[in-house]
């Protein structure tokens, strides 16, 4: 039977930078490649009636806390001592994840994937700014015309919605999110259970 692996991604979240922080390793040890797929987390959240955690736990005493004690956790265990805390979240990044569909398949794909999570979550950049996206593409020597160009065609406009919708039939509800083949797991606290569900299925 024929494997495939997916992560269903946001920039604007930053579990979903983490996870990509950890994606390589899975990669590696397994063998499998791992597809990224652009989703816009604020189509999701309007399909299925979700809202974000710091929206949906903001009133539930000890929460908050404990999260943040489970966010060091994952850093301490996988090494990571870049993330920062984005002073302009929440951004709107549906002109990030619109370069992104268009960077689908691209030779710079995974430079504009990384180049983006690190502009958000290591930099803490405002990219709902347009000179601000400028700005990072031309510094990472991404080809920054053709990219914004192709935010507003319209068939990128539609693959960005199409990939979403599909998602949402699925079963997704948030990012970051991982299919493999039709099997979600949902956040970075599942990553285990991915890369277990991978090796099992290979075996």
């Amino acid at each position: 039977m024929s494997l495939r692996v997916e992560f269903h991604y946001d920039f604007g979240s930053p579990n979903a930078y983490l996870s990509h922080r950890v994606l390589p390793a899975i990669a590696e040890r397994t063998g499998v490649e791992i597809h990224y797929i652009p989703v816009l987390l604020g189509g999701i959240f309007k399909a299925t009636n979700n809202r974000s955690p710091m929206e949906q736990f903001a009133d539930v005493l000890n929460k908050q806390e404990y999260q943040a004690k489970e966010t060091l956790r994952f850093l301490m265990r996988h090494g990571i001592t870049e993330l920062v805390r984005n002073p302009h979240f929440p951004v709107n990044t549906i002109t990030l994840m619109r370069g992104a569909v268009y960077a689908q398949g691209k030779d710079w794909e995974a430079d504009y994937i990384d180049t983006m999570f690190k502009a958000m979550w290591e930099q803490g950049l405002n990219m709902a700014d347009l000179e601000q996206v400028a700005r990072v593409l031309a510094d990472a020597g991404l080809p920054v015309t053709e990219i914004i160009d192709a935010t507003g065609h319209p068939e990128v406009k539609q693959r960005l919605i199409d990939n979403t919708a599909d998602s949402v039939a699925r079963g997704n509800f948030g990012s970051p999110s991982f299919f493999v083949n039709e099997e979600l797991y949902f956040g970075k606290d599942k990553l285990r259970d991915l890369e277990e569900e991978i090796v099992a299925r290979l075996g």
